[in-house]
């Protein structure tokens, strides 16, 4: 048959050849992120596992040969086209901070205050636990911080001397993501690792505050930690609330798998964790350049420590959008047509 003749075979082969030759204004297109029509995107999805099969029998029928080159290029470029990550647009940023955001806290509501409150238990029992038997101090101080109270000063005093802002700030930004990331992860132990992190925290903040109480330095502590540290104890407490939620996820799967709740679980606490990181890097700034810095007064320190962590509220909620230009309040459909005519133009 005339089909299956060399010439023939040669003749579908420069059809099929023109045909993947026709897909390279597609393809230059999505390689350099240029706008395409959705027609064009369709077809190139649909003829992806065709140029599959025609590059498998082109090795077989002509291996190592210009055409199979050709074609090899042709799917190497569409797979990388097609299977990379998508760029994040302008729109999908604001439309996460003012709409998945928010619900995200919300989400979480009843665990923030439920274990924002055992923070505040385990601080008071802390407190009454130095208190009464001031031995326990060694529990959350050690010989050092006690040797340096009991003469009469903080270990803070000084810092600045010791080590420059920057590296301090590093430092303690370092210190408080693990703290963060102990109480998130340790959810996966159904809830009890992230309970044991706050209860330690909680009761370590009381315990040294109780201590420096003894020696008249709680003033002085407090005027330390008040810039820096509402923000710092309310991120941790949230990191709880997602490993909480976690631990919650595979004790109670609900109708789903177990493996699918703890997914779906992680996945909601990571896009909360992360701009709450952010604002991990603005506290550890402030306690690298502001809490140390005899320079700072009191009132000046609660303004910040009360300011930023108003600011985080406000963040959190997603009130901001309320008092920003109209311009950055379009709905994620306006930013998207927007978006859409510039390119065209």
């Amino acid at each position: 048959m005339a089909s299956s003749s060399p010439r023939a075979s040669s003749y579908r082969w420069e059809q099929r050849v023109f045909r993947w030759r026709e897909l390279v204004a597609t393809l230059e297109a999505l390689e350099d992120r240029k706008p395409i029509t959705p027609e064009a995107l369709r077809e190139a999805v649909q003829l992806y596992p065709e140029l599959a099969r025609d590059l498998a029998s082109a090795r077989q029928e002509a291996p190592g040969s210009r055409l199979t080159v050709e074609l090899e290029d042709y799917y190497q470029r569409l797979h990388r086209a097609l299977f990379r990550a998508p760029r994040l647009r302008l729109d999908d940023t604001l439309r996460f901070l003012r709409n998945d955001l928010p619900a995200l806290a919300q989400g979480l509501r009843l665990q923030i205050l439920s274990l924002g409150l055992a923070f505040v238990f385990f601080a008071v029992a802390g407190w009454w636990l130095v208190s009464t038997f001031p031995e326990l101090a060694s529990l959350f101080a050690s010989d050092e911080m006690i040797e340096t109270v009991e003469g009469g000063k903080l270990w803070t005093s000084g810092l600045l001397n010791i080590m420059p802002s920057s590296v301090l700030s590093v430092e303690i930004f370092t210190n408080n993501v693990m703290v963060a990331l102990f109480a998130l992860c340790l959810g996966a132990l159904y809830g009890l690792g992230t309970l044991y992190i706050l209860a330690l925290n909680g009761l370590m903040l009381g315990g040294i505050f109780a201590f420096t109480a003894q020696h008249g330095l709680a003033d002085d502590l407090f005027e330390f930690v008040i810039a820096h540290g509402v923000v710092e104890l309310s991120i941790i407490v949230i990191a709880s609330a997602i490993g909480f939620s976690i631990g919650e996820a595979l004790a109670r799967p609900g109708e789903l798998q177990r493996s699918e709740a703890f997914r779906q679980a992680v996945q909601r606490g990571m896009r909360l964790m992360l701009p709450c990181l952010v604002f991990l890097i603005g506290a550890g700034f402030i306690e690298g350049y502001i809490s140390p810095d005899p320079g700072f007064a009191l009132w000046m320190r609660v303004l910040v420590g009360v300011g930023y962590f108003l600011l985080f509220i406000v963040f959190l909620n997603g009130w901001y959008w309320r008092v920003l230009p109209h311009a950055f309040m379009a709905k994620p459909s306006e930013f998207s047509h927007r978006d859409r005519a510039a390119e065209m133009r």
